[in-house]
């Protein structure tokens, strides 16, 4: 019986269709469930805390060779819908592109893969097992998102030996760039604590509000490092100090401030927080202000070395799109720090100019590029 191939901007746009606002399903996993476990995958849902997330499977459990695939179906708000010139969720196909919450941030990437992962299994069963790890939790806290699944495939014996995160990672131009790696993101929040008063009398207070000011000049003044062999330097921004004080006459008794750090492999989370807590305490100590400190970390910074998976997709990606990938660690964060430490993971997407943007939108040509190289990928990594 012959297999008609996936159309995977069609499946963008029933993915699109579907209304999954983090934490929401909003059908789209359901929908890819039905269509993998027709195509003869073995299907699971590992649902935790809230969040639907989908393990699908075809070939053995176990096999010696096993190629993944990870990627997430939920989106960001809509924010004002008001402000669309579409239904959010209308897939609307207009100017040869496809409109809606998602197209791009990244239900047009998992649309891809699972079109490339269907038609390779149906037309050319590998010698191995191809996996899909797709979750609906990565626009969120990701608690219970990629990280459940990875707990669940390693109480069920389950592995990927290799693995594609889908994410748009192209600024410009279909194909100018994957990344091997992703910088670590840390938030903290300062607090420092004085004695409050009236501003017509500030020897009788303890003002916190000049020793903020002193504590984030010295944090943001601070060269973290100068960049490492596959990083730019890292970086500090002060995102906000506030002392919820509406009072012109009051000296208030506490200032807050929060700074992201953005940081490379020549720094820990562990060990920023140290000297985070160092800076803090000395501030403390100049100023006789009480300080306290509060630090979550997303993800430590990771680097896939260049070698032959890189290489791997950096073939497939000038076969079908005549440009050579430039190999980047820029950017945010993505569920690839998470999957670093199951296996080697490279992110490899189309073009993200609109994600998160009123009217994102997506161009069906490159949903389809994307689609072919990821179908290349699966024919290299197996023959």
């Amino acid at each position: 019986m012959t297999h008609a191939p996936v159309d995977p901007a069609g499946l963008t746009a029933a993915l699109i269709r579907c209304p999954s606002v983090t934490p929401e399903e909003g059908g789209a996993l359901v929908l890819l469930e039905e269509m993998l476990s027709g195509a003869g995958f073995g299907c699971a849902r590992v649902d935790r805390g809230g969040i639907a997330n989908l393990y699908a499977r075809w070939g053995a459990k176990g096999a010696a060779r096993s190629f993944g695939f990870n990627g997430h179906t939920d989106v960001v708000p809509v924010g004002d819908a008001a402000a669309w010139t579409v239904d959010p969720f209308g897939a609307e196909i207009r100017d040869g592109m496809i409109w809606g919450r998602g197209a791009t941030d990244m239900k047009s990437g998992v649309a891809a893969f699972a079109a490339a992962a269907i038609d390779f299994v149906q037309q050319m069963p590998p010698d191995g097992a191809v996996i899909l790890a797709i979750t609906g939790d990565e626009e969120g806290d990701a608690e219970h998102g990629t990280v459940a699944l990875l707990d669940w495939m390693k109480e069920s014996g389950e592995a990927m030996g290799v693995c594609i995160v889908g994410e748009p990672t192209c600024p410009d131009q279909m194909g100018e760039m994957i990344k091997i790696g992703r910088r670590g993101s840390l938030n903290a929040w300062l607090t420092l604590t004085g004695v409050q008063g009236h501003a017509a009398y500030p020897h009788r207070a303890v003002n916190p509000l000049p020793a903020m000011a002193r504590l984030v000049d010295r944090l943001s003044q601070h060269e973290l490092d100068k960049g490492t062999d596959h990083f730019d330097p890292s970086t500090l921004a002060v995102v906000t100090i506030d002392t919820g004080n509406t009072a012109t006459n009051v000296i208030p008794a506490t200032v807050r401030a929060t700074v992201n750090i953005r940081y490379n492999d020549a720094h820990t989370g562990a060990a920023l927080e140290q000297w985070l807590q160092l800076q803090l305490d000395a501030i403390c100590a100049q100023e006789g202000v009480a300080g306290t400190l509060k630090v979550k970390n997303s993800g430590e910074s990771f680097v896939t070395p260049p070698g032959a998976f890189s290489d791997m997709v950096v073939r497939a990606v000038e076969a079908e799109t005549g440009r050579t990938p430039v190999l980047s660690t820029s950017g945010g964060t993505s569920d690839a720090r998470f999957v670093k430490d199951h296996c080697p993971v490279v992110e490899c997407g189309l073009v993200g100019r609109t994600m998160h943007e009123v009217d994102e939108r997506v161009c069906i040509e490159q949903i389809h590029q994307l689609k072919a190289i990821y179908a290349r990928i699966l024919r290299d990594y197996f023959t």
